[in-house]
């Protein structure tokens, strides 16, 4: 099957079992079922048939899938085996949290720069030893460092003129947190996560519900009595 035939649903999905496989195999399991994927993933044992078959066969009927095997294939599918470079456009709090986030190396993502474009923050390093670099200079560093992929944590204003530079650059991966749709040219992908989105999602939710409890009338008696 072509790969553009392969939903962004479906590939999304790979990633829960990677990471479901990745909890089976620190507990030593050596062999799983779509069973136990569907049910520690919250999904249906046949969407998790569908979704490996597109990529081949895995397994042997009546016996399951083999841990380490099927980690090893789905990492191969989506391409984190070999590791990416990744680069960081904003080093306000936001960006600096992510540069300093230490799960992306575990999944094969390595943060290698920072860029800002304050004179005070160009020149210093993230706790984890990533250095800012200019804005200015992203050519340079996306090719000495080999980066692969970018992310933007700029605000909305600056976003069009910066992922326009991270596209120049070289960068075909994008992953937004700015509040901003961003255009994605030919040959570019861009994923775009609004975190108020998530927040008014949730606050339907409440809503919906009939959750309309301050915190002070819902937090638990001894969380106020510490306060």
């Amino acid at each position: 099957m072509k790969i553009e035939k392969i939903s962004e649903f479906t590939t999304e999905r790979l990633s829960v079992y990677l990471r479901c496989l990745d909890e089976l195999n620190d507990m030593r399991v050596e062999t799983t079922s779509s069973k136990m994927i569907a049910e520690k993933t919250h999904l249906n044992s046949a969407q998790v048939r569908k979704d490996l078959a597109y990529f081949g066969r895995f397994g042997v009927r009546g016996v399951g899938y083999p841990v380490q095997d099927l980690r090893d294939h789905l990492a191969g599918i989506l391409g984190v085996k070999k590791g990416h470079r990744v680069i960081i456009v904003g080093a306000g709090h936001l960006g600096m949290a992510l540069g300093e986030y230490r799960g992306f190396q575990k999944n094969g993502f390595t943060v290698v720069a920072l860029f800002d474009r304050l004179p005070e923050k160009i020149g210093t390093f993230s706790r984890t030893g990533v250095p800012v670099h200019d804005i200015e200079d992203i050519a340079a560093v996306v090719q000495r460092t080999e980066a692969t992929m970018a992310m933007l944590a700029v605000p909305a204003d600056a976003a069009r003129q910066v992922c326009s530079l991270v596209v120049n650059a070289g960068i075909r991966a994008i992953l937004n947190f700015s509040p901003v749709r961003l255009a994605a040219p030919r040959g570019v992908k861009i994923k775009s996560i609004d975190l108020s989105i998530s927040l008014e999602s949730l606050s339907y939710f409440l809503s919906s519900t009939g959750v309309h409890a301050t915190a002070s009338q819902s937090a638990p008696q001894e969380v106020l009595a510490a306060r």
